[in-house]
């Protein structure tokens, strides 16, 4: 996020896209429920009635993956009326002619046309946001995950930029992270093309100051994204993997040829908190710890870094993730590292100057060693991170962190000026027709998360939500002559599933939802695993489907990943290894 969650409050105008904020990101909608009592304009892009929608001022129902249509035709309105903010535009951007060019076709009847939202909402849409001295853009994974995520991506932020809305308190662009901690995963460099703090393996200078500090080479290449780890296993290129704390065999799209994939391996290592439908298909499992049996540091979805600290021992043999490391390290001849002089010459003050050994890393130890490479955490502590979290950027020992981004600048080019995009609309890569006539699209629930692995393990949890079910409009349930909790038959290009029906207006005509956190008939042996050609995203958002009633009462026997019930953890028990 630009900015942060306790800003939310103070916003004029919020616009929420691909977020079923409510339900996936609970606190955040708190705050986005004050902001309308207090007076602030919401508007809500979501193929779906969201229960957000209760409190919105304009809810546009898009078509599922015409995302960056609507945005572009917002922004030709805005463009259209001259409500764009011309200073900020020539001062602290560049490209905007060629950008202005590009959205001259996308007028709101084209946007209706494509969007299928009315014309005259896009032109409401579009004062609303613009005419808030303090509007915010908030995202999810409903935005992300598509074969053009990353153009709906730049579509919101040119956007942000063309009226003025980042770099100041109280609006930006907001994307919401999926899981807990994935942001710090991201800033100490768990993507397959930077290093701690997003720097670039492919810059020789980067480079050379890892390679100091850790004392071995540096890969220059660009890694494997998650995704094409997958067609990297079914090719024979890649023959190991090592899986901490996911659970692709659920999780991923087209599930079956992942976990296919998998079995291609001449060794999977998973370590994980629970025996998870990934973990079955090991050949190593690693019992980890949890949250609450562990020390260290997590960073949430608004940059705030914050101290974990153990409450309890794991229990039987689970380890936490870094000693875990260290004893792999360890057993590989892992060599100790001389990085004292380093963090004396940086003035930070230790108990001794031994050299530490970089097989017995501590998690202070390790976050020391993240702050001395990366400039944005370098003022930050364990003895700060005691009285409260810290955002990043926080250069300094005196420095109090920051609450959002681009107040003095971007951090491109020589000017510091940030670029606009030129976005067209692109078609989701599987669209319906005779045999798949319906659009399916994928998400969460409120009261479980992911793929269960924790969830389902919980009574009063599973109780609010313990089954799966496709949600139908009242017009397609009709035409299919299905009723209310009755079986059906959902198919794809890739597989075919049974679970109950839910008839609903939730959902338009053409289209249809079914939470994914289910093994018994799992959504993502559905979902298409397309590709956006940028980031390598899968469309899990967007692929055709077909709906029928099921020949039987039950789920199929072996079309999901597992069984039913998921076993518990059993703190008495060593843990399986």
């Amino acid at each position: 996020m630009t900015n942060s969650i306790a800003e939310i409050e103070k916003n004029d105008a919020l616009f929420v896209i691909g977020s079923n904020t409510t339900e996936n990101h609970p606190i955040v909608a708190l705050a986005m429920k004050k902001a309308v009592f207090n007076g602030a304009k919401l508007i809500v892009a979501d193929p779906r009635k969201i229960p957000l929608v209760k409190f919105a001022a304009l809810w546009l129902r898009q078509r599922p993956g015409t995302d960056t249509a609507l945005v572009n035709s917002i922004m030709h309105v805005i463009l259209d009326e001259g409500r764009e903010d011309n200073t900020f535009i020539g001062e602290k951007t560049e490209g905007f002619e060629e950008f202005k060019k590009s959205l001259q076709e996308f007028t709101p009847f084209y946007g209706e046309k494509i969007t299928g939202v009315p014309a005259a909402d896009i032109v409401k849409a579009a004062r609303i946001y613009a005419e808030a001295d303090r509007a915010g853009i908030y995202y999810a994974m409903g935005i992300t995950q598509h074969s053009m995520g990353t153009h709906n991506v730049h579509a919101l932020a040119n956007l942000a930029m063309l009226t003025g809305n980042i770099g100041r308190e109280s609006c930006g662009i907001n994307p919401l992270r999926g899981q807990n901690n994935v942001q710090g995963a991201c800033d100490m460099g768990c993507s397959p093309n930077v290093l701690t703090g997003y720097q670039s393996v492919t810059d020789l200078g980067v480079r050379q100051k890892f390679e100091e500090m850790w004392g071995v080479p540096v890969p220059e290449k660009v890694g494997l994204t998650a995704t094409e780890m997958t067609l990297a296993m079914h090719e024979g290129t890649l023959k190991a993997l090592y899986i901490m704390g996911e659970n692709p065999a659920l999780s991923d799209p087209n599930i079956r040829h992942s976990t296919a994939a998998f079995k291609k391996l001449d060794l999977l290592i998973v370590q994980d908190i629970f025996m998870s439908e990934t973990a079955e298909l090991a050949d190593v499992v690693l019992p980890a710890a949890s949250f609450a049996e562990k020390d260290g540091t997590f960073t949430n979805t608004e940059r705030r870094v914050q101290l974990v600290r153990k409450a309890v021992p794991p229990p039987g043999q689970a380890k936490d993730d870094l000693t875990i490391l260290n004893e792999i390290a360890s057993r590989m001849g892992g060599k100790t590292h001389h990085i004292a002089e380093v963090v004396t010459n940086l003035g930070f003050k230790r108990k001794n100057t031994r050299d530490i050994d970089r097989t017995h890393l501590a998690p202070e130890e390790a976050f020391l060693e993240a702050l001395l490479l990366w400039d944005a955490m370098r003022g930050m502590t364990y003895q700060r991170l005691k009285k409260g979290g810290l955002q990043w950027p926080c250069p300094s020992r005196s420095h109090p962190g920051t609450p959002y981004l681009f107040k003095d600048g971007f951090p491109r080019g020589s000017e510091g000026k940030a670029l606009f995009t030129q976005v067209p609309h692109v078609e989701s890569d599987e669209l319906p027709d005779k045999a798949y006539p319906f659009v399916l699209t994928t998400g969460r629930l409120l009261f479980q998360y992911h793929t269960g692995t924790m969830t389902r393990r919980s009574k009063g949890l599973e109780a609010a939500a313990p089954e799966p079910f496709i949600e139908l409009n009242p017009a397609d349930a009709r035409k299919i002559g299905l009723i209310h909790e009755e079986m059906a038959r959902v198919s794809s290009r890739r597989g075919s599933i049974c679970l109950k029906v839910r008839i609903t207006d939730r959902v338009p005509e053409k289209v249809v939802f079914i939470p994914f956190h289910y093994r018994e008939a799992a959504a993502n042996i559905l979902t298409n695993d397309a590709l956006d050609p940028t980031c390598k995203i899968a469309e899990v958002k967007v692929c055709a489907v077909s709906v029928e009633k099921a020949d039987e009462d039950g789920y199929d026997e072996g079309v999901g990943v597992g069984k039913k019930n998921a076993a518990p953890r059993e703190s008495s028990k060593e843990a399986p290894l």
